[in-house]
């Protein structure tokens, strides 16, 4: 059962946080639309798209800097329970340091549920929108996906290579697709270019090769064209950069399973978003703990002091959590320990503070 004080704390617990949501939301969209208002006139995009798309990247912008937000409004709100010396009359009448603390964990608890159907469910919808647009409306003639050296294991037995993928006219060149049996190569066909054809659901092999492997000697097969069929599309072979973004829990789960049995490259990448999507969640324990131990001290500067320092540990936790990030994608580092690691040397950071901070 929430006593009188469990309430009056986590009222100001949440609707600090979502007023402050509903302060700087705006704010990003200004500055936004103000970077990209003059490609959206230049296309004249429809204002349904723009609407779209700021619905999309309000959802986005939520998702990506809640940490942050969660963060600045508990130490916001603490800072002036301690500075009414409301914290003080609180812990004066009996109540221990961790049952001040149990509303703001009850708090946290409800903003890590948010958190994790927001980023499992709904900011991959909005990053999807968010994502099509820019390509379409702010990155005209960008590409959104790999186009060189474009290596998969399509299945069990066969490996296939593009030297060039042509996303718009769905053709490549320099294909090659090597069947094994066991170790053992079967057979490889190789084209010089090969084209989807969407209407038949084919493809166009031009100068067409197969060699097939034989005990004594291989045998050589040679076209000047040849239509096909495979058991692949030629834009599956090439997802956009920002596909694991745009899928749902169940959906990422899948198709990472996918991309590593086709031998995928950026597989650090996808598991990357996968972990974040529990590791930014379990993060508002962390922060929530660090805010209330950082403000629930009356300081000589005031709440101003408190704010400076949240400020600062803010930043450094994004930081850590974006160079680690990018590390684990552009390299071996385990996606795993790169996602969770600024919660763990938060987490360090956050039991030293409240022990002081109880003291």
């Amino acid at each position: 059962m929430l006593s009188i004080l469990d309430k009056y704390i986590l009222k100001r617990y949440l609707g600090t946080f979502l007023l402050l949501l509903l302060l700087f939301i705006p704010i990003g969209i200004t500055v936004n639309l103000a970077e990209k208002i003059d490609k959206i006139l230049e296309n004249e995009v429809p204002f349904i798209e723009v609407a779209k798309y700021y619905l999309d990247f309000t959802i986005y912008f939520a998702n990506l800097l809640f940490p942050l937000f969660l963060f600045l409004s508990v130490i916001w709100f603490t800072s002036k329970l301690a500075n009414n010396t409301e914290v003080i009359a609180f812990l004066s009448s009996g109540v221990s340091y961790y049952r001040f603390l149990r509303p703001y964990m009850i708090g946290a608890t409800i903003v890590c549920i948010g958190a994790l159907v927001l980023g499992m469910y709904l900011a991959p919808m909005a990053s999807k929108g968010f994502n099509e647009f820019k390509y379409k409306y702010l990155k005209k003639g960008k590409q959104d996906r790999a186009q060189s050296n474009v290596y998969r294991q399509i299945n069990d037995n066969d490996y296939i290579y593009v030297s060039y993928f042509n996303v718009k006219e769905k053709t490549g060149n320099n294909f090659t697709l090597e069947h094994f049996e066991g170790n053992e190569m079967a057979y490889k066909l190789s084209a010089s270019r090969i084209r989807y054809n969407e209407e038949d659901s084919t493809y166009t092999l031009y100068n067409f090769k197969k060699r097939i492997v034989g005990e004594n000697e291989d045998q050589l097969l040679k076209q000047t064209k040849l239509d096909t069929t495979f058991s692949f599309e030629m834009e599956d072979l090439t997802p956009v950069e920002y596909i694991a973004e745009t899928l749902n829990f169940t959906e990422l789960n899948d198709f990472i399973q996918r991309e590593k049995a086709k031998g995928s490259s950026y597989i650090n990448r996808y598991e990357v978003v996968r972990y974040k999507r529990w590791s930014l969640p379990v993060s508002a324990y962390i922060l929530t703990i660090i805010a209330v131990a950082v403000s629930s001290v009356k300081r000589r500067g005031g709440m101003g002091v408190n704010l400076a320092i949240g400020i600062a540990i803010g930043m450094v936790f994004i930081f850590f959590d974006k160079i680690f990030g990018t590390m684990a994608e552009q390299s071996t580092f385990s996606p795993f320990i790169a996602t969770w690691f600024p919660n763990f040397v938060f987490g360090i950071l956050a039991i030293y503070l409240l022990k002081n901070a109880k003291r």
